[in-house]
């Protein structure tokens, strides 16, 4: 559990980091700035759009990114000249919550104020109102008697999101502890099974090229030994075990889909 003094010396931190801001491109050519598809992105994006970059003599490269961690990770290491971000992001960092604790992310600017809110779902209509924390926690707790479960989803450990969903648990009297999951999971399985057939992939190529056992060798030596039966085999069973995995990583998928 942070403590305030943990939190406010990481906010510390992040502040007096930002000026570092004006040296950040300092002799470093293009600048390289990573972007959400999102509406807070507009300013960033939009002043490439209408020439703002090249009207001031900035060379700048915005790069669509993939997700909140690589927004995170990428200006860490150095991919990154600068990004728009969740707010709380660099703090969540520095803290250890959601990155590498101690490591600090410049607070540039603060682009914009956006509108954003927590949204129920059909089942607590006519439970729960409009700015209505007094009943929420017994629609909670008649959805989990019901269906064994109530999930609240964010995007990001640490983040805005994340941080909302948490305080408004707790002020409606919820343990975000037993109610609150990532809804990231489908989408770490798709990448997980995506990243499962390259390597399977490479895994075959490799012993093709360099190894001395395993099926991608027992494959290359057959074609060698022009045993045709034997490269049938060898490629039938590639297949066979691809498709077994893919099956698998769906299958996970329908699974936990929210």
């Amino acid at each position: 559990m942070l403590t305030r003094r943990e939190v406010a010396k990481g906010f510390a931190a992040g502040v007096g980091a930002t000026h570092m801001g004006p040296y950040i491109s300092k002799g470093a050519g293009k600048i390289r700035i990573g972007f959400i598809p999102l509406t807070d992105c507009a300013s960033v994006v939009m002043a490439r759009e209408l020439g703002l970059y090249k009207k001031y003599g900035v060379d700048v490269e915005v790069t669509k990114e993939a997700s909140w961690p690589n927004v995170r990770d990428k200006p860490l290491n150095g991919e990154l000249t600068a990004a728009h971000c969740l707010f709380s992001l660099p703090l969540s960092v520095y803290t250890g919550v959601g990155g590498p604790k101690g490591r600090v992310i410049p607070i540039v600017m603060v682009l914009d104020f956006n509108g954003q809110g927590i949204t129920l779902a059909n089942k607590f209509k006519g439970k729960v109102g409009f700015r209505d924390i007094k009943n929420v926690k017994q629609a909670v707790q008649e959805i989990i008697a019901k269906e064994g479960e109530c999930t609240f989803a964010m995007t990001f450990p640490g983040g805005t999101h994340d941080i909302w969903l948490r305080y408004w648990s707790v002020a409606c009297g919820i343990n975000p502890r037993y109610v609150v999951v990532p809804y990231t999971l489908p989408f770490m399985l798709t990448g997980l099974k995506i990243s499962i057939g390259i390597a399977w992939m490479v895994i075959v190529a490799a012993e093709m090229l360099a190894g001395g056992t395993g099926i991608g060798f027992y494959l290359w030596d057959s074609w060698n030994a022009l045993n045709l039966n034997n490269v049938i085999s060898s490629i039938l069973l590639i297949g066979v075990v691809g498709s077994i995995l893919d099956y698998f990583f769906s299958y996970l998928q329908r699974r936990v889909q929210i």
